[in-house]
């Protein structure tokens, strides 16, 4: 499943977030709740997750400083969980203080994964990625 849109959402007073319904099945079997490069918490499928380092350590040699610091970084900063009857899946501490969330967040689709963004945090992102896009867009060779 594509996730795609933005959402607005508040945490719970246990930082738990109700996932948008639509979303809800494809995350039914499992989620990795990780933090993201960006300031931001993501959600992903189990699978999708394992896909996603997989991708990221292709073609380095797995001794390197760099391949070792990835493996670290998306290891130890993934929580496995599951949504709770009500759709929710609790953040944990740690990633709430990486990406300073607050109790008013956006839940924005990231294509293979959710993300959650500080509601702020996401305003401003947001806005200067439009400012980038194509600046971003040239430089691949791809038109707007």
């Amino acid at each position: 499943m594509a996730f795609r849109g933005t959402f607005d959402y508040s945490l719970d007073a246990k930082n738990r977030l109700t996932v948008p319904a639509k979303f809800r099945a494809a995350l039914s079997d499992g989620v990795v709740v990780a933090k993201g490069v960006e300031k931001c918490v993501e959600v992903w499928t189990p699978d999708e997750y394992e896909q996603h380092m997989r991708d990221a350590l292709q073609g380095l040699n797995r001794l390197s400083p760099q391949a070792r610091k990835l493996r670290t970084y998306f290891a130890a900063n993934a929580f496995p969980g599951e949504l709770d009857s009500a759709g929710r899946v609790m953040v944990p501490p740690k990633l709430m203080e990486h990406a300073d969330l607050g109790k008013e967040v956006t839940v924005a689709g990231a294509e293979d994964c959710l993300q959650i963004w500080d509601r702020d945090a996401w305003s401003s992102y947001n806005a200067a990625l439009t400012d980038e896009i194509l600046d971003i867009t040239a430089s691949l060779g791809q038109p707007a």
